[in-house]
C-alpha cells in the first residue's frame, strides 16, 4: 500500500530498494525534512534551520496566539482594587501604582474596582483595545470576588485574553509591611508589653474557608517576625472572631497590651472600625508601602510566565 506523493514534490522520485530498517528511517526523515521546509507560521514561510519563536518551543498556546497583539509590547497590568465610599482609599491606591510604575519604567499599568469607586473593573477591562492583559487583585485572600467576581468580569469582555494572578497575601513581603507599620505606630518589640504584648490582626473577612486560611497563616509570619508575640486574626464582617473577641481571647491568655495590625490594602469602613476597637496603639492600613509595590509586579511577573493552564481560574481566563 502506498500514499500519494505531493502534487509538486514526489516523496520518492528515484526509489531505491530498502535494505534495512535503518535506512527507511533515514529516508522518513529526510522527506518530513524537506516537506516541512515549506511549512508557514502565521504566514511566513520558515526553513527547518529558521529558530522557532520562544512561544512555540515552550509550547505555550496562550503566549503563541498572544503574539497576534503589538510587536514587543507587555500583557497590561490591571490592579483590581476592591473600592471604597471612603475618598482616602483611591488615593492611597493611586500612589502605590504610582511606586510601581517608579519600580517598572514604561509598564502599562491600569486600575480598575470592583464596586463603589471609579473606575470600574468592567469599564478598565471593555478599555484596553485587544492588550492582552494580566489582573493583579489588590485583595490579601483567596475569596468571593478573587474566585467570582473578577473571572466574571473578564468573561464578559468578548475576545479578552487575561491572566489572573493570585491575590497578594498571604506572603512574607506583607509581614515586612505589616511589621513596618507596627513599628510606625510605636511598636517596640515584646519588651513594650512585656509578656503582656499581644497583636490582633485585623481583616475584612470572608465566608469563603480559603480566606481565612490566609489570615491564620499571615498571622503566623507575623508572630514569627515579632519574635514570637502571639497574632490572632479577626476579621470586620462575615466571619468571627471580631476584633473584640479576639481582644478577649488574648485577654484570656494574659495577654492585656495588645496593637491591632491594619490587614487592608487601603483605609475604608471596615479598617476604620477595626481600629477603633484597638486598646492601645493600632497601625495604619498598608498602603502605599514599598514593599507592596514589589509584591504587586511580582504576582504580575508570575502569572505573565506561568505555564497555559486553562482548568486554572487563578492563572488564566480566555473568552
Amino acid at each position: 500500500m502506498t500514499e500519494s506523493a505531493h502534487p509538486r514534490e514526489s516523496l520518492a522520485p528515484n526509489p531505491l530498494p530498502l535494505d534495512s530498517t535503518a535506512q527507511l528511517l533515514t529516508r522518513i526523515t529526510a522527506q518530513l525534512g524537506a516537506q516541512l521546509s515549506h511549512v508557514q507560521l502565521n504566514g511566513v514561510r520558515r526553513s527547518m534551520s529558521s529558530p522557532s519563536p520562544p512561544s512555540a518551543a515552550a509550547g505555550d498556546p496562550f503566549t503563541a496566539r498572544s503574539a497576534t497583539g503589538p510587536a514587543g509590547a507587555a500583557p497590561v497590568l490591571v490592579a483590581v482594587a476592591h473600592g471604597s465610599r471612603d475618598p482616602r482609599a483611591l488615593r492611597t491606591v493611586t500612589r502605590l501604582l504610582d511606586r510601581v510604575r517608579e519600580l517598572r519604567p514604561g509598564a502599562d499599568v491600569r486600575l480598575g474596582h470592583i464596586e463603589l469607586d471609579e473606575p470600574l473593573l468592567p469599564d478598565t477591562l471593555a478599555g484596553l483595545g485587544g492588550r492582552e492583559a494580566v489582573l493583579v487583585p489588590l485583595l490579601l485572600g483567596r475569596g468571593f470576588h478573587v474566585k467570582h467576581d473578577i473571572p466574571a468580569a473578564v468573561a464578559a469582555v468578548p475576545g479578552l485574553r487575561a491572566r489572573i494572578a493570585p491575590p497578594l497575601g498571604p506572603h512574607p513581603l506583607l509581614v515586612e509591611a505589616l511589621h513596618d507599620r507596627l513599628v510606625e505606630a510605636g511598636w517596640r518589640g515584646p519588651e513594650d508589653g512585656g509578656r503582656g504584648a499581644g497583636v490582633v490582626l485585623a481583616a475584612a473577612g470572608s465566608r469563603d474557608p480559603a480566606s481565612a486560611a490566609d489570615a491564620r497563616s499571615t498571622a503566623a509570619m507575623l508572630a514569627e517576625r515579632l519574635g514570637g508575640v502571639p497574632v490572632l486574626p479577626a476579621y470586620a464582617s462575615a466571619v468571627s472572631p471580631s476584633v473584640p473577641e479576639a481582644l478577649r481571647a488574648l485577654a484570656a491568655r494574659g495577654r492585656h497590651r495588645v496593637a491591632l495590625a491594619s490587614y487592608f490594602t487601603a483605609p475604608g469602613r471596615f479598617a476604620t472600625a477595626s481600629r477603633s476597637a484597638a486598646p492601645w496603639m493600632a497601625a495604619a492600613p498598608l498602603g502605599a508601602h514599598p514593599a507592596l509595590a514589589r509584591l504587586v509586579l511580582q504576582r504580575y511577573d508570575e502569572a505573565r510566565n506561568a505555564p497555559y493552564t486553562p482548568t486554572d481560574p487563578r492563572r488564566l481566563v480566555t473568552v
